[in-house]
């Protein structure tokens, strides 16, 4: 008896990387997990599949804790050990403010984690943090260093990697139609994933900072031209795919509205990316770039351009100019339709007829079409095609209730697009215009995907090819018979629309 329990103490002394890594991956998913695995059960319903998910996220997660470990200890040695105990620990207290204050580390609780101050922090000391502590942290530190880890050579070292690399790859491609189930919560999901979520989303506030405070690369100084007085609307689209519009030959009519409205055109468009942020870097940008240059509005309100924001939605890059205007902002003085994106709509005519410039450009960002709940995105009065899908597992819905639900959105946005032009209308003292062009499409259970975010170099056609509409108060304005266009295209339109003159603009990048 003596000596097995010498042998089994002998075995846990030295273990080799992959018996190692294993048991610390698993002690992480077993210890740490509890409300990660309360949160699933609790939005998640009963079945095979269900139970696949799950299955699936517990798989992954242990793949990614073995990996990262893995690499950690044959890397670094003793800094490696040091880190992992590090996860621990921070692991053990993290699951100690779950517990206790029911937080979610995400990006903006990680940013206030880093701004606090000692004075503050010390407040939330107390007995249970330091059982958390010892119990959660040291104990696995004690077992870390006590550890001899036998690293194996070169070839075992890469082997194990493409081995884990290959199945988690595996575990993720066999849940492609569960991916909006997992996007519907990845937020929260993400946030209850220890270490990954106060190590991701450090970095994430850290890059958001930067990004906020990054200066930005200036364009070229611009001057307006001339005092005459012109308007222009910028309505940024959300995963709106110009094939489920009527303008575009859709056998739906999903514009009942804008069909019948003189001075209207619809050109072919792609978007430059398959996902927000970089679709409406992409609207706003004069050029093809990585940098960040000085965007639109920020370059016309320098100019002189009076420049307002009202956004539904986010992942603009940093705009720099007086009237700002978020959802939180637009709801106070919101009276009907408020979780809509009505909110954008109230008194474009005042702005634009007190303006104190002879030039104004107002950008609309808005949320209308975002899945996965389609159904949820506009008023009762617009859901013109039934049954809809009222869930966020798509692929749980008949492909006819996917349709309906997404195409009532378009006859939503119609709307919108309508009642500003409208609006625009009734401003007799301005020549005025509306630009409508989507950040990116969206797939709609084509080839077994949905939403959007495939990578440029894969993506399907239905995640890029967006409308670009435009309406002008003057017929005498004419549009360039142009082949299909992309988003940069906006930039240098508006420019020439308002009179402004610039080197930076790109005259056979213009539709006037």
């Amino acid at each position: 008896m003596n000596a097995s329990i010498q042998n089994i103490i002998n075995a846990l002394k030295e273990q080799k990387l992959t018996t190692f890594a294993s048991t610390l991956s698993l002690l992480n998913v077993i210890l740490f997990h509890a409300p990660f695995y309360q949160y699933v059960l609790d939005n998640i319903s009963s079945g095979w599949n269900s139970f696949f998910i799950v299955l699936s996220l517990v798989l992954i997660m242990f793949l990614a804790n073995f990996l990262a470990f893995t690499l950690l200890l044959f890397l670094g040695g003793l800094i490696g050990k040091i880190l992992v105990a590090a996860f621990f620990m921070c692991n053990a207290m993290s699951l100690y403010f779950i517990n206790t204050y029911n937080v979610m580390l995400d990006d903006t609780m990680m940013g206030n984690f880093w701004n606090t101050q000692y004075s503050e922090a010390s407040g939330f000391f107390s007995w249970a943090m330091l059982g958390y502590g010892l119990v959660l942290g040291i104990l696995p530190t004690l077992y870390i260093f006590a550890v001899k880890v036998k690293t194996g050579g070169f070839k075992r070292f890469f082997a194990t990697l493409g081995i884990t690399i290959g199945s988690i790859l595996l575990v993720a491609g066999g849940n492609t139609k569960n991916f909006t189930w997992i996007d519907k919560h990845a937020p929260v999901i993400g946030s209850l994933l220890l270490p990954w979520s106060y190590t991701v989303n450090s970095i994430r506030w850290y890059n958001q900072q930067k990004k906020a405070n990054a200066k930005e690369i200036l364009l070229p100084d611009a001057v307006i031209t001339d005092n005459s007085k012109k308007a222009l609307v910028l309505v940024i689209g959300e995963s709106a795919r110009r094939d489920h519009f009527s303008l575009y030959g859709y056998s739906r009519n999903t514009n009942p509205l804008l069909t019948n409205t003189p001075n209207i055109t619809a050109l072919l468009a792609k978007s430059n990316a398959t996902y927000t942020t970089a679709g409406v870097k992409a609207i706003l940008d004069s050029q093809e770039s990585d940098d960040l240059y000085e965007i639109l509005p920020n370059y016309l309100y320098r100019t002189g351009v009076d420049v307002t924001w009202r956004s539904t939605n986010w992942g603009e890059p940093p705009v720099h100019i007086q009237k700002y205007y978020n959802a939180t902002a637009l709801q106070q003085g919101c009276t009907e339709y408020c979780n809509y994106d009505h909110m954008l709509l109230p008194q474009l005519t005042k702005a634009i007829e007190q303006s104190n410039s002879n030039k104004v450009l107002i950008v609309l960002h808005t949320s209308t079409s975002h899945g996965p709940e389609y159904n949820k995105k506009y008023p009762a009065e617009f859901e013109t095609f039934t049954p809809v899908c009222n869930q966020v597992e798509l692929a749980h819905c008949t492909h006819q209730e996917l349709l309906n639900a997404y195409d009532n959105t378009i006859v939503y946005t119609d709307y919108l697009l309508h009642n500003v032009i409208d609006q625009l209308k009734s401003v007799s003292t301005f020549e005025t215009a509306l630009l409508y062009v989507s950040d990116h499409g969206e797939s709609l259970g084509e080839g077994g995907l949905y939403m959007h975010g495939v990578p440029m170099a894969m993506a399907p056609r239905e995640q890029y090819e967006i409308p670009f509409i435009v309406w002008t108060s003057s017929a005498n304005r004419k549009i360039k018979n142009v082949q299909e266009i992309d988003q940069h295209y906006v930039f240098h339109s508006v420019l020439k629309f308002l009179d402004v003159q610039s080197p930076a603009y790109k005259a056979d990048k213009s539709i006037f």
